[in-house]
């Protein structure tokens, strides 16, 4: 049952106070994020001279998966993303399994950020436990908060990344020959690159996640959707395209600070202490959005009780649900302290692009009267998806299969144990 709002019946103090811009904010502080500075070159690795081929084939699976996300968030406007979709359109086990590789994959993906921080500023994962802790602390105050702060971070990232994009296409050092493309590319390589790619574009699933705090969520997410992954888009496309031109496909491969070896490939020595601390607040934007959207996502399966139904509380002074988000912060210390980056980026990539096929799926099933869009797109979003995951490492591939398979499990055990017991 749904009240006014869009929000569940019972579920009441979850407060609309975000409009179109504070939703692109959003957007674009989980996108426009660490991934830019640290996946062009493990990218390039894999692509070689094809990167700007992954780039584009990256960006049309975005596309299709953001479309098809904004149309079912504008019919759905509550908090939990592709859960909700999942379970109204597919049925209960396809939402409990996006909900799951969500929820899973980006806590992942809070650890990568987190640890990203403590790369940047302060090796050591200690620093990166701080930075959980202390985001934590801003997401519990309110979500007003949260975008502020994420608004000032966006701001600082778009900044740094311009001046090293202008400091590389402007150097005598840039070279357009090194932008095209060579024969070593292969389709295998062109694929894992673009599914290492797609970690640094997955934070529009974010503002459909707030689908409870936003106003007039029918028009404002369809909107703020598409706006902010063209300005990510853009904004990729032309870093990428300064970064070839000063280091080349060879060069850039073997970077293990792309933007900071740009900067300093182009004569720019003094920009190089900026790009790292730019580097750090990325990386902070990005896990102040995933822990806002995580945290939305277990509020969602606890109200069903697929995870504890304490977690769907929501604090009566913030409007926040601020034992989600502390359970969340939880764990994300926890992997923080205890895991590596390029294990926890990897999973977290397939966790998402499992969690997106389960969205175009849904948005297959959209009639005309409920807004469907050309039945191209989620076709092709669904596809896209499956190829990606699927091109990652095999190991990375085998675990994330393996955790998925967990969820499952676990969701069939819940309900042998009380078939009654889920649905709101």
């Amino acid at each position: 049952m749904m009240d006014v709002g869009g929000a569940p019946a019972g579920a009441r103090g979850m407060e609309r106070r975000l409009g179109l811009s504070d939703a692109v904010v959003i957007g674009l502080g989980s996108m426009v994020g660490a991934g830019i500075f640290a996946a062009l070159g493990p990218a390039a690795d894999a692509a070689g001279s094809g990167l700007l081929l992954a780039l584009g084939l990256a960006s049309v699976v975005a596309y299709c998966n953001a479309t098809s996300s904004a149309r079912l968030a504008a019919l759905y406007p509550e908090s939990g993303g592709t859960y909700v979709y999942g379970r109204e359109r597919l049925g209960e086990f396809w939402g409990y399994l996006a909900g799951w590789a969500f929820v899973v994959g980006k806590t992942a993906s809070c650890a990568a950020m987190a640890l990203t921080v403590g790369a940047y500023l302060w090796p050591g994962q200690a620093h990166a436990v701080a930075a959980v802790v202390a985001l934590t602390a801003v997401n519990y105050a309110g979500v007003q908060k949260s975008v502020l702060l994420t608004r000032i971070v966006v701001c600082t990232v778009l900044a740094v990344l311009a001046a090293v994009v202008v400091a590389a296409l402007g150097s005598a050092d840039a070279d357009a020959a090194r932008l095209g493309i060579g024969p070593d590319v292969t389709v295998g390589g062109v694929l894992q690159a673009a599914g290492l790619l797609f970690f640094a574009f997955a934070g529009y699933a974010r503002i459909a996640t707030l689908g409870e705090e936003v106003r007039d969520p029918a028009r404002t997410i369809p909107r703020a959707i598409p706006v902010a992954l063209a300005i990510t888009l853009a904004v990729y496309a032309l870093v990428a395209v300064a970064v070839l031109a000063v280091l080349g496909p060879h060069g850039l491969a073997a970077a293990t600070a792309p933007l900071s070896d740009a900067a300093r490939a182009a004569g720019a020595d003094w920009l190089v202490p900026v790009v790292r601390a730019g580097g750090a607040v990325a990386a902070l934007g990005a896990l102040l959005g995933l822990i806002l959207g995580v945290s939305r996502t277990t509020l969602a399966m606890a109200r069903d009780r697929h995870l504890p139904h304490a977690l769907a509380a929501v604090h009566p002074r913030f409007g926040v649900p601020h034992r989600a988000e502390l359970a969340v912060g939880a764990v994300v210390v926890l992997l923080a302290a205890t895991a590596d980056v390029r294990e926890v980026i990897g999973f977290s990539s397939f966790g998402v692009l499992a969690y997106y096929a389960i969205a175009n799926a849904s948005a297959w099933t959209l009639s005309a009267e409920e807004g469907r869009p050309n039945r191209l797109v989620p076709l092709t979003g669904l596809a896209g998806c499956a190829a990606l995951a699927f091109a990652l490492p095999l190991g990375t591939v085998v675990t994330g299969a393996a955790v998925l398979v967990a969820g499952g499990v676990v969701h069939g055990l819940q309900r042998a144990i009380s078939p009654r017991r889920t649905g709101s």
